[in-house]
């Protein structure tokens, strides 16, 4: 009987017979289990395709053949993946690296201008002093109203008083800046 009438009629038989060695041919290359069974069993389908259509002369041959461009087929899909991430990976890096890289050097001090800290310095110093200090221990300080009520002596309501006071105050004077103004006392 030709190989061609064994392969049709016996294909159950073949691959169960040769399916464990194709597994493990393709698994040694891919290293992957699920990946290796796709190569072993698309492997074994198109050699039984082949032998319908002709005489296949070396069949084990021919199978090794097939698993070995089915699982170099893989390999190099990986290695354009494993490129294309890389590429993504760098160019992501690089962005990153900008991002802190501006803003390491963004200094906050330097985004008040000396006419806008001037603005502050006088409005602020002309505040009654309690006005002043409980307006600066909130701002400069990052306290919060609690800490700085228990540090003063005073109440939570005092102290939002005193604070709303000096916002009221910075607020007039500082009308042309407002925007700027709100983003940085009130973004705390």
């Amino acid at each position: 009987m030709e190989w061609r009438e064994f392969c049709y009629e016996n294909f159950n038989i073949f691959y169960r017979r040769h399916y464990r060695k194709c597994f493990l041919f393709a698994k040694s290359y891919v290293h992957d289990d699920w990946v290796a069974e796709d190569i072993a069993s698309e492997s074994l389908l198109k050699l039984w395709e082949t032998a319908k259509l002709k005489n296949i002369e070396h069949p084990m041959a021919l199978l090794f053949s097939i698993l070995r461009n089915k699982s170099l087929d893989h390999l190099k899909h990986e290695v354009i993946k494993q490129e294309t991430l890389s590429a993504l990976s760098a160019n992501g890096q690089r962005e990153l690296n900008i991002r802190i890289s501006t803003l390491e050097a963004c200094d906050p001090n330097q985004m008040f201008s000396t006419e806008i800290q001037g603005i502050i310095e006088s409005t602020l110093n002309a505040l009654p002093e309690q006005t002043r200090k409980i307006f600066m221990m909130s701002r400069f300080e990052n306290l919060s109203r609690q800490e700085i009520a228990d540090a003063l002596g005073i109440t939570k309501k005092g102290v939002e008083y005193h604070i709303a006071k000096a916002l009221k105050s910075l607020q007039a004077d500082l009308k042309d800046y407002l925007s700027l103004f709100y983003f940085l006392l009130f973004y705390n």
